[in-house]
């Protein structure tokens, strides 16, 4: 097993400085929460050929582990007989540039981590596995030659890095004119040097896409070198955006990266990416920390969407990271939203950002007409009020297209007895298990657990994963008329094919999703005009540009109205906004005002609600964000919230709630000595999780806020030095600026 010190970082190395090693030594970077570093003997055969920021494989344990060198010449503490040797340097591999090891440092000071907890799982899976004895040679030189072969449409090995980059033409297309709002966004993008944050706020339809690519172009075209970086929240958005930037820059290179790929196809972005070869990059969260060495500009799209905020390991944010690149980098960044994230919308108010608008359709489309409908009443079949069938009815006359938004997937949230009462809940988590219909879809399938259709359907938690077959009667009192309460995406669809029964039905969740390629198919159909009515989740919300779609219908506006965290109203109107920008955004027909009036709006949508009254429904009526996102600004001020507070969050599972909260309140009496009776400071009293149960583990939490950014971090260096010495068998984790309370 590697051998470390105990000592903290600033230690070891004034310490190890003191001292004059007999031969040189490497601190390398592991996946490992323990250490910051780990030290190991340089081989014979590496010496004056290793350096930092080189991959290496280092013996671990009784296995081996891929690791990144962070220095070399650091005299260890340990003995020497103690130090165990580098294996093999990956002599392929890529090395990173300083500023991106800059990156790596930064994002582990700021959420308390270690560099190998960051560095490591950016790094593709097939690229940090240990490769085996019968390996045939290095996954880095097979990840390069599957992307030159996939670019250059020629066998691995035939293209070389520089075919890809020289002599390749970056058009900008004249079809499409720039509106003045457009044309004023891009001078200022151009005219930029140097690191600048822009807040690009574009109304749905706005033409952002287009300022990204022409400013994109026109960087590109300047450096024959240089690469661009472009975020989107939704796998679903990348390959639609991939072809369009091919199209668009052909010849140039172009690397996608999420999580839904293949291992070797993301390996080969990777490395490509790494290479320099590839000039964009478009991906999720997980692109951001990849290395391009010569990244010149940086777009986030969607900046606002939650997707941007990693959920395992290092709980980083992709945009806040992309802004910490761009200012490391000394470039510009462009985070561009119909509907800005309150922190970022904040930031531009203050000047710290330079604010970009597009309050107009870049066709000449009027965004669509939006009426608030009550659902107090009886809701018919699907869900749908009279208004929203009736507007179905018409689109379906006219030959256009309907997308009915439910951001609810399977085919109902909880199964019920009506008899005694009983509820499908899961065993494992404070949850309820949803309904969801397995077979195809058939018009007039039985309800759950009742007739020939009663096999098709499954119970299953979206928390915990845990699936069960549906009772065929109640569990407590034997009833055997089992009801399905509420409706998902699919019960609407199979609701719809009774209620409209000539439609074509399409539906897109992440249910649909998980099968390879079914999204894009779905997608294809949609924009082919092969469907009328689409049912789908916030997979459908942003990004996509359906010209046939005139109607939207929202079923449930309410979902997180209420909710208990202080960011729901914000991510409602978020959603609700974009939804609605779906609709109406082809251009208008000629001599559809021959009076030489205002264009009327072809877009109509309809959010039907039980709390009618509620005054996000009255901004989103007026399609005011700026007026919506004020309002909520001044309440976060008076409530002293974010962005007006900085928080951190310390989460804890257990056995059992009792011992999660003991842990939290060990951990609040340790804040004390932490904070040095700071007045800036606050720690508030334990308390479980809204859903304190998942997988069979209770969770509680604990908040922290501060005014200071400069006095918060400080304290959870301290506080987590403290927290090490508490013996437990929780399993705990912090979290700074966390997106859910």
């Amino acid at each position: 097993m590697s051998v470390i010190s105990g000592a903290s970082e600033g230690d070891r190395g004034a310490r190890g400085m003191e001292r004059v090693a007999a031969r040189p030594y490497a601190r390398v970077a592991l996946d490992i929460p323990i250490a910051p570093w780990f030290d190991y003997r340089v081989p014979d055969e590496l010496i004056g050929t290793l350096g930092p920021r080189d991959w290496v494989l280092v013996p671990w344990g009784r296995g081996r582990r891929v690791g990144l060198v962070l220095s070399v010449g650091a005299a260890p503490e340990l003995p020497e007989e103690k130090i165990r040797a580098i294996e093999r340097r990956f002599a392929t591999a890529p090395r990173p540039d300083a500023a991106w090891l800059a990156l790596v440092e930064f994002a582990a000071r700021y959420y308390h981590r270690h560099p190998g907890e960051v560095a490591l799982p950016a790094l593709p899976r097939l690229l940090r596995t240990p490769p085996v004895a019968r390996a045939r040679g290095c996954p880095f030189e097979r990840a390069r030659a599957r992307f030159r072969a996939a670019n250059a449409g020629r066998a691995p090995g035939a293209a070389e890095p520089a075919e890809l980059l020289s002599g390749a033409a970056l058009p900008i297309p004249a079809e499409m004119e720039l509106n003045a709002d457009q044309q004023r966004a891009l001078d200022a993008l151009l005219a930029t040097e140097g690191f600048a944050v822009h807040l690009l706020h574009g109304i749905t339809g706005s033409g952002k896409t287009e300022v990204y690519l022409r400013w994109i172009a026109r960087i590109l075209a300047r450096d024959e070198h240089a690469q661009a970086l472009m975020l989107v929240p939704e796998i679903a958005l990348t390959p639609q955006l991939a072809r369009q930037v091919a199209q668009r820059f052909p010849g140039a290179g172009v690397a996608v990266l999420h999580s839904g790929l293949g291992e070797a196809e993301r390996s080969a972005g990777w490395v490509a990416a790494a290479d320099g070869c590839a000039r964009l990059v478009i991906g999720t969260r997980l692109a951001v920390l990849v290395p391009m060495p010569r990244l010149a500009a940086i777009v986030v799209d969607e900046e606002h969407d939650p997707s941007f905020r990693q959920q395992e390991g290092v709980h980083y944010s992709a945009r806040d990271l992309a802004v910490a690149a761009a200012s490391i980098r000394g470039i510009p960044v462009v985070l561009g939203s119909a509907t800005p994230a309150l922190e970022s919308w904040h930031s531009a108010q203050r000047g710290r950002y330079r604010a970009l608008s597009l309050p107009l359709r870049a066709t000449g489309a009027v965004l669509p007409t939006l009426r608030i409908v009550s659902s107090r009443g009886e809701t018919g079949p699907a869900g749908l009020t009279e208004v929203a069938r009736e507007a179905i009815e018409r689109v379906l006359q006219r030959g256009e297209q309907a997308l009915v938004f439910i951001n609810r997937r399977g085919f109902a949230p909880v199964l019920s007895c009506p008899s005694c009462g009983w509820l499908s809940q899961c065993g494992e988590c404070s949850a309820y298990r949803v309904l969801h219909y397995a077979g195809a879809h058939r018009p007039g399938a039985g309800a759950a657990g009742t007739g020939r259709g009663g096999s098709r359907y499954r119970l299953q938690c979206h928390h915990c994963g845990g699936a069960s077959p549906v009772p065929r009667a109640c569990p407590e009192c034997g009833d055997v008329d089992l009801q399905p309460l509420g409706a998902g995406t699919q019960r609407i669809e199979q609701e719809l094919a009774t209620v409209f029964p000539g439609a074509r039905i399409a539906r897109l969740d992440r249910d649909v999703a998980s099968r390879r390629g079914a999204a894009e198919r779905v997608l294809a159909s949609v924009h082919a005009g092969e469907v009328d009515i689409v049912v789908g989740t916030q997979m459908l919300a942003k990004g996509h540009d359906f010209q046939r779609l005139v109607v939207v219908i929202v079923v449930d506006a309410d979902a997180g109205l209420y909710a208990p965290d202080f960011r729901a109203p914000e991510r409602l109107f978020a959603t609700l906004m974009q939804v609605s920008g779906r609709a109406g955004r082809a251009a208008p027909e000629a001599g559809t005002d021959p009076d030489g009036g205002a264009t009327p709006a072809r877009g109509e949508v309809i959010v039907q609600t039980r709390f009618p009254e509620h005054p996000l429904f009255a901004a989103l009526q007026a399609h005011d964000f700026t007026g919506f996102a004020d309002a909520l600004l001044a309440e976060r001020r008076e409530a002293g919230l974010p962005p007006f507070r900085h928080l951190a969050l310390l989460r804890a599972e257990a056995a059992s709630i009792e011992e999660a909260l003991d842990f939290l309140a060990a951990a609040k009496a340790q804040s004390g000595a932490a904070s040095r009776g700071s007045e800036q400071i606050r720690v508030f009293d334990p308390v479980p999780m809204p859903l304190a149960r998942v997988k069979g583990r209770a969770r509680a939490q604990l908040l922290v806020e501060s005014p200071s950014r400069g006095a918060l971090h400080p304290f959870v260096d301290a506080w987590l030095a403290r927290l090490g010495g508490i013996v437990t068998r929780v399993r705990w984790q912090l979290e700074i600026d966390p997106i859910e309370i």
